[in-house]
């Protein structure tokens, strides 16, 4: 075989252990992979600064990191976004797409993590979001952020945290804050109705619970709630579109405007797709968010009344 067979084949060896490596990356940590196409295809992070990277708590889990548009002046409102991974994975870093997508529209945004199974069950995730929210309400001001103008905002298990921490008040209560902390709140995908326990994420996280009624969002949804944004897609098969209606509905019932954002087509992966390139193409989701952040976000002398939110799907 020739110099230049020689060459053809190492190119073909190449790519092929290429694509393998790139499934097998796709497989264990494919979040990490869209953010990584997400940078690149952004031409790096330069146009976000980070500002903080944070312990709020002894465990490494524990962590946030705070992010700002570059050249950002002011107060700006923030999201704090809680990622997913079935209480069992994920890492708040590999997430940074959301500060990219948000920070570009005029936001502040820290990403929290929090303790994972096995080593935490319920309600050690709620116990994190809360203390999460706990520092950035005492420490967002020294980094460009405006404590008083926080929306929570989180995805799949993430969106279960957040909706928790809004609907229930003893969490807030457990680290000083009380509703004014929340300007509003945003969760994707989320699962808030989902007795009984059958699957090994909410067996494992869950399962020991000694009344589960207490684990669910819909449990306690009260009218002076801060407002709160649910999308989902209607092709969700591993969190299904029901829990948002269940607790739409339960909403409306205790005198709470609110309406679900359903996008047609969208699989629960696709729905957290939406924030990064080039999946950000379909700005479905984002036009759901943002007219929302920004209308819970507007300077006022107090937070919102829970308010109603729809997108038509397209």
């Amino acid at each position: 075989m020739g110099w230049i067979g020689w060459t053809a084949l190492t190119l073909v060896l190449l790519g092929t252990i290429g694509f393998f490596a790139f499934q097998h990356a796709l497989k264990n940590n494919a979040v990490a992979v869209l953010n990584g196409a997400d940078k690149l295809l952004n031409g790096g992070d330069g146009a976000i600064r980070p500002v903080a990277a944070a312990q709020f708590g002894p465990d490494p889990a524990q962590k946030l990191e705070m992010f700002v548009p570059q050249g950002a002046q002011g107060n700006l409102p923030i999201v704090l976004f809680i990622h997913g991974g079935g209480w069992a994975n994920g890492d708040p870093h590999d997430y940074r797409f959301i500060a990219r997508t948000l920070c570009a529209q005029g936001y502040a945004v820290v990403l929290a993590g929090y303790r994972l199974y096995p080593k935490a069950r319920f309600p050690a995730m709620l116990e994190d979001g809360a203390g999460a929210l706990r520092w950035v309400h005492d420490n967002a001001a020294k980094q460009g952020g405006d404590p008083a103008r926080i929306v929570l905002m989180g995805h799949s298990a993430g969106a279960y945290n957040v909706a928790m921490i809004t609907l229930d008040p003893q969490w807030l209560k457990r680290v000083g804050l009380d509703d004014r902390a929340i300007r509003g709140t945003v969760a994707l995908a989320g699962p808030f109705d989902f007795l009984p326990f059958d699957t090994d994420a909410t067996i494992n996280s869950f399962g020991q619970a000694l009344d589960p009624a207490l684990t669910q969002p819909i449990t306690f949804v009260r009218a002076d709630a801060p407002p709160m944004l649910l999308v989902t897609g209607n092709v969700d098969t591993r969190v299904k579109p029901r829990n948002s209606k269940a607790l739409a509905q339960r909403m409306t019932e205790a005198g709470v405007p609110n309406t679900p954002v359903l996008l047609e087509g969208v699989t629960h992966e696709g729905i957290i797709m939406q924030f990064a390139k080039p999946f950000s193409r379909d700005t479905r989701a984002l036009d759901a968010v943002l007219p929302f952040l920004a209308k819970v976000t507007a300077l006022q002398s107090s937070p919102p009344s829970s308010v109603a939110v729809k997108a038509a799907a397209r």
